[in-house]
Protein backbone atom coordinates (compact mmCIF):
# COMPACT_ATOMS: atom_id res chain seq x y z
CA UNK A 1 0.00 0.00 0.00
CA UNK A 2 1.22 3.44 -0.95
CA UNK A 3 0.54 6.43 1.33
CA UNK A 4 -0.68 8.25 -1.57
CA UNK A 5 -3.65 5.55 -1.74
CA UNK A 6 -4.18 5.66 1.99
CA UNK A 7 -4.34 9.41 1.29
CA UNK A 8 -7.21 9.22 -1.28
CA UNK A 9 -8.88 6.12 0.75
CA UNK A 10 -8.92 8.25 4.16
CA UNK A 11 -10.50 11.42 2.24
CA UNK A 12 -13.42 9.52 0.64
CA UNK A 13 -13.86 7.58 4.07
CA UNK A 14 -14.20 11.46 5.48
CA UNK A 15 -16.09 13.01 2.87
CA UNK A 16 -18.62 9.99 1.99
CA UNK A 17 -18.11 11.23 -1.76
CA UNK A 18 -16.21 10.59 -4.26
CA UNK A 19 -16.63 14.29 -5.44
CA UNK A 20 -15.91 16.02 -2.59
CA UNK A 21 -12.97 13.88 -2.12
CA UNK A 22 -11.54 14.75 -5.17
CA UNK A 23 -11.83 18.42 -5.21
CA UNK A 24 -10.68 18.32 -1.29
CA UNK A 25 -7.33 16.52 -2.97
CA UNK A 26 -7.61 18.71 -5.97
CA UNK A 27 -7.46 15.84 -8.33
CA UNK A 28 -9.55 14.82 -10.58
CA UNK A 29 -12.52 12.18 -9.62
CA UNK A 30 -11.80 9.53 -12.12
CA UNK A 31 -8.08 8.21 -11.31
CA UNK A 32 -9.37 9.11 -7.21
CA UNK A 33 -11.95 6.38 -8.03
CA UNK A 34 -9.37 3.79 -9.77
CA UNK A 35 -6.97 4.12 -6.60
CA UNK A 36 -9.48 3.30 -4.14
CA UNK A 37 -10.84 0.48 -6.65
CA UNK A 38 -7.30 -1.24 -7.09
CA UNK A 39 -6.84 -0.73 -3.00
CA UNK A 40 -9.72 -3.02 -2.26
CA UNK A 41 -8.17 -5.64 -5.21
CA UNK A 42 -5.19 -5.56 -3.20
CA UNK A 43 -6.07 -5.93 0.03
CA UNK A 44 -8.98 -8.82 -0.92
CA UNK A 45 -11.68 -6.75 0.78
CA UNK A 46 -14.91 -4.03 -0.43
CA UNK A 47 -14.36 -1.20 1.57
CA UNK A 48 -16.85 0.77 0.78
CA UNK A 49 -20.34 0.81 -0.15
CA UNK A 50 -20.97 3.05 -3.18
CA UNK A 51 -24.68 4.16 -4.03
CA UNK A 52 -25.95 7.00 -5.72
CA UNK A 53 -26.18 9.52 -3.24
CA UNK A 54 -22.43 8.76 -2.21
CA UNK A 55 -20.61 5.91 -0.33
CA UNK A 56 -20.68 4.30 3.21
CA UNK A 57 -18.27 2.41 5.19
CA UNK A 58 -17.91 -1.58 5.06
CA UNK A 59 -16.85 -3.36 8.49
CA UNK A 60 -13.60 -3.49 6.80
CA UNK A 61 -13.59 0.07 5.27
CA UNK A 62 -13.99 1.00 9.37
CA UNK A 63 -10.97 -0.84 10.26
CA UNK A 64 -8.80 0.46 7.29
CA UNK A 65 -9.91 4.07 8.14
CA UNK A 66 -8.38 3.79 11.96
CA UNK A 67 -5.56 1.91 10.36
CA UNK A 68 -4.58 4.48 8.04
CA UNK A 69 -4.97 7.72 10.03
CA UNK A 70 -2.76 6.05 12.26
CA UNK A 71 0.39 5.39 9.75
CA UNK A 72 -0.31 8.67 7.73
CA UNK A 73 0.59 10.36 11.04
CA UNK A 74 3.22 8.60 11.76
CA UNK A 75 4.92 9.30 8.71
CA UNK A 76 4.03 12.95 9.04
CA UNK A 77 6.12 12.69 11.97
CA UNK A 78 9.23 11.48 10.18
CA UNK A 79 9.09 13.79 7.67
CA UNK A 80 8.86 16.34 10.26
CA UNK A 81 11.82 14.90 12.33
CA UNK A 82 13.69 14.17 9.37
CA UNK A 83 13.10 17.76 7.74
CA UNK A 84 14.34 19.49 11.62
CA UNK A 85 17.52 17.01 10.96
CA UNK A 86 18.05 18.31 7.65
CA UNK A 87 17.49 22.25 8.55
CA UNK A 88 16.07 24.95 7.21
CA UNK A 89 15.01 23.32 3.19
CA UNK A 90 14.48 26.39 0.57
CA UNK A 91 12.64 25.94 -2.94
CA UNK A 92 12.84 29.32 -5.36
CA UNK A 93 10.02 29.10 -7.72
CA UNK A 94 10.00 31.27 -10.69
CA UNK A 95 6.92 32.31 -12.45
CA UNK A 96 6.19 34.03 -15.73
CA UNK A 97 4.57 37.43 -15.51
CA UNK A 98 1.27 38.17 -13.89
CA UNK A 99 1.17 35.94 -10.84
CA UNK A 100 -2.77 36.18 -9.51
CA UNK A 101 -3.60 33.07 -11.71
CA UNK A 102 -6.17 30.84 -9.33
CA UNK A 103 -4.72 28.01 -9.89
CA UNK A 104 -1.17 29.42 -9.05
CA UNK A 105 -3.02 30.10 -5.94
CA UNK A 106 -4.22 26.45 -5.09
CA UNK A 107 -1.06 25.47 -6.29
CA UNK A 108 0.78 27.56 -3.52
CA UNK A 109 -1.94 26.01 -0.90
CA UNK A 110 -1.46 22.69 -2.18
CA UNK A 111 2.25 22.95 -1.61
CA UNK A 112 2.58 24.31 1.44
CA UNK A 113 -0.27 21.42 2.97
CA UNK A 114 2.35 19.36 1.46
CA UNK A 115 5.55 21.19 3.17
CA UNK A 116 4.91 23.23 5.85
CA UNK A 117 8.42 23.60 7.22
CA UNK A 118 9.94 24.48 3.22
CA UNK A 119 10.51 28.37 2.68
CA UNK A 120 9.25 29.41 -0.92
CA UNK A 121 10.88 32.20 -2.63
CA UNK A 122 9.56 33.82 -5.67
CA UNK A 123 10.83 35.45 -8.41
CA UNK A 124 8.43 36.79 -10.90
CA UNK A 125 10.39 37.08 -14.05
CA UNK A 126 10.03 39.31 -17.14
CA UNK A 127 8.50 37.85 -20.31
CA UNK A 128 12.05 38.52 -21.81
CA UNK A 129 13.20 35.09 -20.38
CA UNK A 130 10.16 32.43 -20.29
CA UNK A 131 12.82 29.98 -17.84
CA UNK A 132 12.43 32.93 -15.09
CA UNK A 133 15.82 32.35 -14.91
CA UNK A 134 16.39 28.25 -14.87
CA UNK A 135 19.46 28.49 -17.40
CA UNK A 136 21.26 31.08 -15.55
CA UNK A 137 20.73 29.07 -12.10
CA UNK A 138 18.61 31.96 -10.66
CA UNK A 139 15.48 29.61 -9.83
CA UNK A 140 15.30 25.94 -8.82
CA UNK A 141 11.86 24.92 -10.91
CA UNK A 142 10.07 27.32 -12.84
CA UNK A 143 5.95 27.81 -13.65
CA UNK A 144 6.43 28.97 -17.18
CA UNK A 145 4.97 29.10 -20.97
CA UNK A 146 6.36 27.33 -23.52
CA UNK A 147 7.40 27.47 -26.36
CA UNK A 148 11.27 27.92 -25.44
CA UNK A 149 14.93 26.47 -25.93
CA UNK A 150 14.44 23.11 -23.35
CA UNK A 151 18.39 22.20 -23.82
CA UNK A 152 19.58 20.58 -20.58
CA UNK A 153 16.09 21.45 -18.91
CA UNK A 154 13.17 18.86 -17.58
CA UNK A 155 9.63 19.85 -18.92
CA UNK A 156 5.98 18.76 -17.97
CA UNK A 157 3.55 20.21 -19.47
CA UNK A 158 0.06 20.95 -17.63
CA UNK A 159 -2.34 22.56 -19.92
CA UNK A 160 -2.73 25.23 -22.63
CA UNK A 161 -4.63 28.27 -22.87
CA UNK A 162 -6.15 29.76 -25.99
CA UNK A 163 -4.73 33.39 -27.25
CA UNK A 164 -6.34 35.87 -29.35
CA UNK A 165 -5.26 39.32 -30.70
CA UNK A 166 -4.63 42.53 -28.00
CA UNK A 167 -6.06 45.51 -29.29
CA UNK A 168 -6.91 49.08 -29.06
CA UNK A 169 -10.82 48.90 -28.14
CA UNK A 170 -11.70 51.54 -31.10
CA UNK A 171 -10.08 49.67 -33.28
CA UNK A 172 -12.39 48.47 -36.52
CA UNK A 173 -10.71 45.03 -35.94
CA UNK A 174 -11.47 45.27 -32.18
CA UNK A 175 -15.27 44.68 -33.49
CA UNK A 176 -14.34 41.29 -35.48
CA UNK A 177 -16.23 38.57 -33.81
CA UNK A 178 -12.95 36.15 -34.54
CA UNK A 179 -9.21 37.00 -36.49
CA UNK A 180 -6.48 35.39 -38.49
CA UNK A 181 -2.83 35.88 -38.19
CA UNK A 182 -3.17 37.33 -41.63
CA UNK A 183 -5.56 40.19 -40.69
CA UNK A 184 -2.70 42.09 -38.61
CA UNK A 185 0.21 41.36 -41.04
CA UNK A 186 0.64 44.94 -41.87
CA UNK A 187 0.17 46.21 -38.10
CA UNK A 188 3.38 46.78 -35.94
CA UNK A 189 3.47 44.44 -32.89
CA UNK A 190 5.07 44.74 -29.30
CA UNK A 191 8.43 43.14 -29.47
CA UNK A 192 10.47 41.03 -26.84
CA UNK A 193 14.13 42.91 -26.13
CA UNK A 194 17.10 41.61 -28.54
CA UNK A 195 18.56 38.13 -27.35
CA UNK A 196 15.13 36.98 -26.08
CA UNK A 197 14.67 33.17 -26.95
CA UNK A 198 13.84 32.61 -30.13
CA UNK A 199 11.22 30.39 -29.96
CA UNK A 200 9.13 32.29 -27.61
CA UNK A 201 9.90 35.42 -29.71
CA UNK A 202 8.43 33.74 -32.77
CA UNK A 203 5.49 32.45 -30.94
CA UNK A 204 4.03 35.51 -30.00
CA UNK A 205 5.19 37.19 -32.94
CA UNK A 206 2.42 34.69 -34.55
CA UNK A 207 5.39 32.81 -36.60
CA UNK A 208 7.01 36.08 -37.77
CA UNK A 209 9.55 38.64 -37.43
CA UNK A 210 7.68 41.78 -36.41
CA UNK A 211 8.56 45.35 -35.35
CA UNK A 212 7.76 47.73 -32.63
CA UNK A 213 8.02 49.15 -29.40
CA UNK A 214 10.06 46.95 -27.02
CA UNK A 215 8.56 45.59 -23.71
CA UNK A 216 9.48 43.52 -20.71
CA UNK A 217 6.23 43.00 -18.83
CA UNK A 218 2.51 42.24 -19.32
CA UNK A 219 1.55 45.99 -18.67
CA UNK A 220 3.85 47.05 -20.95
CA UNK A 221 2.59 44.93 -23.66
CA UNK A 222 -1.08 46.53 -22.64
CA UNK A 223 0.15 50.33 -22.67
CA UNK A 224 2.10 49.79 -25.61
CA UNK A 225 -0.68 48.82 -27.35
CA UNK A 226 -3.00 51.42 -25.78
CA UNK A 227 -0.50 54.51 -26.30
CA UNK A 228 0.92 53.17 -30.00
CA UNK A 229 -2.01 51.72 -31.33
CA UNK A 230 0.33 48.53 -32.21
CA UNK A 231 -1.20 45.01 -31.81
CA UNK A 232 -0.10 41.66 -30.08
CA UNK A 233 -0.62 38.18 -28.48
CA UNK A 234 -2.38 37.31 -25.51
CA UNK A 235 -4.44 34.81 -23.31
CA UNK A 236 -7.54 34.77 -24.19
CA UNK A 237 -9.35 34.56 -20.83
CA UNK A 238 -6.73 37.81 -19.58
CA UNK A 239 -8.95 41.01 -18.82
CA UNK A 240 -7.07 43.42 -21.44
CA UNK A 241 -7.87 46.33 -19.28
CA UNK A 242 -9.45 49.97 -19.56
CA UNK A 243 -9.52 51.12 -23.23
CA UNK A 244 -8.51 47.54 -24.76
CA UNK A 245 -10.08 44.59 -26.58
CA UNK A 246 -9.00 41.00 -27.34
CA UNK A 247 -10.27 39.00 -30.18
CA UNK A 248 -10.12 35.27 -30.67
CA UNK A 249 -6.79 34.46 -33.26
CA UNK A 250 -8.44 30.80 -35.41
CA UNK A 251 -5.13 30.15 -36.61
CA UNK A 252 -3.16 30.28 -33.68
CA UNK A 253 -2.47 27.17 -31.45
CA UNK A 254 -2.73 27.44 -27.46
CA UNK A 255 -0.21 28.72 -25.31
CA UNK A 256 1.51 25.76 -23.79
CA UNK A 257 1.46 25.98 -19.56
CA UNK A 258 4.76 23.65 -18.14
CA UNK A 259 6.58 23.24 -14.80
CA UNK A 260 10.51 23.14 -15.85
CA UNK A 261 13.98 22.72 -13.88
CA UNK A 262 17.61 22.19 -14.40
CA UNK A 263 18.39 18.54 -15.30
CA UNK A 264 20.96 18.55 -13.79
CA UNK A 265 19.67 20.18 -10.37
CA UNK A 266 16.34 17.54 -9.68
CA UNK A 267 15.75 17.38 -6.16
CA UNK A 268 12.93 15.80 -4.02
CA UNK A 269 11.76 19.18 -3.03
CA UNK A 270 11.24 20.05 -6.81
CA UNK A 271 10.08 16.61 -7.98
CA UNK A 272 7.20 17.13 -4.89
CA UNK A 273 6.29 20.47 -6.60
CA UNK A 274 5.99 18.78 -10.48
CA UNK A 275 3.42 16.09 -8.86
CA UNK A 276 1.84 18.84 -6.89
CA UNK A 277 1.74 21.27 -9.61
CA UNK A 278 0.25 18.29 -11.95
CA UNK A 279 -2.43 17.32 -9.49
CA UNK A 280 -3.79 20.60 -9.03
CA UNK A 281 -3.88 21.69 -13.00
CA UNK A 282 -5.28 18.28 -13.85
CA UNK A 283 -8.51 19.17 -11.19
Amino acid sequence: MELRTLRYFVAVAEELHFGRAARRLHISQPPLSRAVKQLETDLGARLLDRSPNGVSLTPAGAVLLDEARALLLRADRVRGRVSEAAGPAVLTVGILGESGDPRALRLADAYRRRHPQVEVRVREADLSDPTCGLHAGAVDVALTRGPFDETGLTVHGLGADPVGALLRRDDPLARQVSLRLGDLADRRWFVFPEGTDHLWQAYWGGGESREGPVVRAVQECRQAVLWNGTVGLTLLDHAPGEGLAVVPLTDMPPSPLVVAWRESGATPLIHSFARTAAAVYAA
